[in-house]
């Protein structure tokens, strides 16, 4: 039997999860090791293929897809733990990674430092050269100055170079000189060409990418071959793809040419395996996924049934982080996840992260030596967590260093551990309802008409909370919640996008040049497609523009109708998507005004093979629990509370709160006078309310 094994790597966990013919999927978790991947991979490799009686290795072996996922590239960009990056640009455009678009929320905040840019301005060089916006060469490149310049960059010992030259995407002579010329001068320095990796207009988006593309090349690079040559070692033989940030899978190779689209290649999984669980559960396409890990919570989103992206994907605080600047799945990430510390400010309130715990030491509940106070802590102080049960047993933790953590923060708040406790989770909730509803906002659509997908190992700790708050009437934990980002790569093709700049207007619309670009854009896709036609011969193709009304400052990403812009009638069509678009978005319609056109775009799917498995109808049925525990509910104080195995949850049993589900690598916790139900495919429905 040919299995499919997908792995996520976290910053707190590594996530498995295997797929056979049948669709059917187990899932494996390790600590995740960040001096080598593979020795934490193999544990969650192990512990998965356990599950169906076998090895990791033997599992390997009969393997025919191995998809892999990481927050390495991410996290690289957090810390800055990237290679050291010269940054070329056109001679008195050294400051554009400085100024970003603002640099700050409030620009009148002055208590609040700048941001430092992404590569440091001392290595920033101007390069004698300039192109107007129509492509026209105002200042030949100086060969002699840049030499000299690629000469110093390569003795003073930097590791990769990026090159953003002003309007190199109406003509890119000049950086395809610069490639050349270091070629010569340094051929072991990798490069990064801003109108290859990012060919948009905005001017610090594109430098962004190239900078950060750049700067992860040696790492990331590394962290692949070191990867792959490990599975190889292990006795894999199958073909290997990465998840990457546009919600589908590339080839390694490809990944290593612009490691960029790693970032954030975990998350951008999430909303495609919970736009796939709603309609698997015939609940909608517009979704929203909430992916509580160890380290953050990702809010994904689906609209009208496809994944919302967008080129507003930030690594880090809005304005103050740095940007993407390539089209990614739309992921809002704030710092509240299962090892986020909980800690006393200097006014004496208590807050919950940024600040995480990680995998090592982990939570003081782990016994691995944590000292501080998190969210899994309290978890394990309100009695929400076996701590004989934990990983389904593989994993002890240590109640009373838990306990011991979470009474340094009462001491100071002069509450008892238990109520501390239950403040840390309910202000992590209320962290996570603000960010569902800062994206869903912005996307216009609204929580409580939209299904609301739970992920993540400390998803169903406090799911129904939010959902309580946000007023969400469909709620849906995956029996495979705690690896959901693993899981969302087997719903994954291989994804591939192209983008060209061209402005034009609703006014005076270029129809002839947009159809060319739209062709070229085309052509280049489907030869990429071809590639795959020996194994994977279909693919779609399907395109959008970033557009505006005119004087606006910001875009909206709109998918086109129709190919055809060439005549009347696909103008009329394009032109009311936008204004149906905006209206939903921004609650704005205006037809008298002047759309703007920048962008475009053309992304391919390469469809993968997959099974679909239908469920019979299930029969009503009632719960027997298998034990009960006492936990604590905040006014509700200390209940007893059923608790719940999975072998015990057939389809159709209907469980009425308070009640604990022990799933072996998560815990869903049904708060009094709400509900859950197991559905016909094994799906947690959640309900707020008992008669739901």
């Amino acid at each position: 039997m040919a299995y499919q094994v997908s792995a996520d790597t976290g910053g707190t966990f590594i996530d498995v999860v295997i797929q056979d013919a049948a669709s059917e999927q187990v899932i494996g978790k390790a600590l995740t090791t960040h001096d080598r991947v593979f020795r934490g991979l193999s544990a969650a490799l192990d512990a998965a293929a356990g599950e169906i009686g076998l090895t990791g290795k033997a599992l390997l072996s009969q393997t025919d897809l191995f998809v892999y996922g990481t927050t390495r590239a991410t996290n690289a960009i957090v810390t800055r733990n990237v290679a050291k990056t010269a940054l070329l640009t056109t001679a008195g455009f050294e400051d554009v990674l400085v100024l970003k678009e603002g640099g700050k929320q409030d620009g009148y905040d002055f208590t609040r430092r700048y941001p430092n840019p992404y590569i440091p301005r001392r290595h920033t060089f101007g390069i004698t050269e300039r192109v107007d916006s129509e492509g026209r060469v105002l200042e030949e490149l100086d060969d002699h100055r840049l030499l000299e310049t690629l000469t110093m960059i390569r003795d003073e010992g930097f590791e990769a170079v990026a090159v953003s030259l002003l309007w190199s995407i109406a003509n890119p002579a000049h950086e395809l000189r610069v490639a050349e010329l270091l070629e010569k001068v340094a051929p072991e320095l990798p490069v990064t060409l801003s109108h290859k990796i990012a060919p948009i207009i905005r001017e610090y988006r594109r430098t962004s990418a190239a900078a950060i593309d750049a700067s992860l090349k040696p790492l990331m690079q590394a962290h692949f071959s070191e990867l792959e040559q490990d599975l190889r070692d292990f006795g894999y033989n199958g073909a290997i793809l990465v998840s990457t940030s546009m919600g589908g899978v590339m080839t390694i190779e490809e990944v290593i040419e612009s490691p960029i689209h790693a970032a954030k290649s975990g998350p951008s999984m999430a909303p495609l395996a919970g736009l796939n669980y709603s309609l698997l559960e015939k609940l909608g396409g517009d979704m929203i996924v909430c992916d509580t890990g160890g380290t953050t919570f990702d809010v994904g989103l689906s609209r009208d049934g496809a994944v919302v992206h967008s080129r507003d994907t930030w690594i880090g605080p809005q304005w103050e982080g740095d940007l993407l600047g390539i089209s990614s799945v739309d992921i809002r990430s704030i710092g509240a996840g299962g090892g986020s510390i909980a800690w006393v400010d200097g006014g004496g309130l208590l807050r919950v992260g940024p600040q995480s715990a990680g995998s090592e030491p982990g939570p003081a509940c782990y016994g691995n030596g944590g000292m501080e106070p998190t969210l899994s802590d309290a978890a394990c102080v309100l009695g929400y967590f076996d701590p004989d049960y934990f990983l389904g047993g593989r994993m002890a933790l240590d109640t009373a260093a838990a306990e011991a953590a979470i009474a340094k923060v009462a001491g100071v708040l002069g509450l008892g551990v238990r109520e501390t406790a239950w403040g840390i989770l309910s202000i992590a909730s209320e962290s996570m309802v603000k960010a569902v509803h800062e994206i869903t906002i912005a996307q216009g659509l609204n929580p409580q008409e939209s299904t609301l997908v739970a992920g993540g190992g400390a998803a169903g700790i406090n799911i129904m909370q939010i959902a309580n708050e946000l007023g969400s009437q469909r709620v849906i934990l995956p029996k495979v919640a705690s690896a959901l980002s693993a899981s969302g790569m087997h719903f994954a093709d291989i994804v591939k996008e192209e983008s060209a700049a061209l402005i034009t207007s609703s006014e005076a619309f270029a129809a002839k040049s947009v159809a060319k670009v739209l062709a070229d854009l085309e052509a280049a896709l489907a030869e990429f497609a071809s590639r795959f036609g020996d194994h994977y011969p279909d693919y779609s193709m399907e395109f959008g523009v970033e557009a505006r009304y005119q004087s606006q400052i910001w875009t909206i990403d709109l998918p086109l109708p129709s190919k055809d812009v060439v005549d009347e009638a696909g103008q009329r069509r394009l032109f009311e998507a936008f204004h149906d678009l905006h209206d939903r978005i921004l609650a704005v319609r205006d037809p008298g005004s002047t759309i703007e056109f920048l962008n475009w775009r053309a992304r391919v799917t390469v469809c993968l093979p997959r099974a679909q498995k239908t469920y019979d109808v299930s029969t009503e049925r009632i719960g027997e629990p298998a034990s009960v525990r006492r936990c604590y509910f905040g006014e509700a104080g200390e209940l007893d509370t059923p608790v719940f195995k999975p072998d015990q949850l057939l389809p159709g049993t209907r469980l009425q709160g308070p009640a604990i589900i022990e799933e072996p690598t998560t815990t869903v916790v049904v708060y009094p006078g709400m509900a859950a139900e197991v559905s016909d495919s094994g799906n947690y429905l959640l309900h707020i309310t008992n008669g739901a």
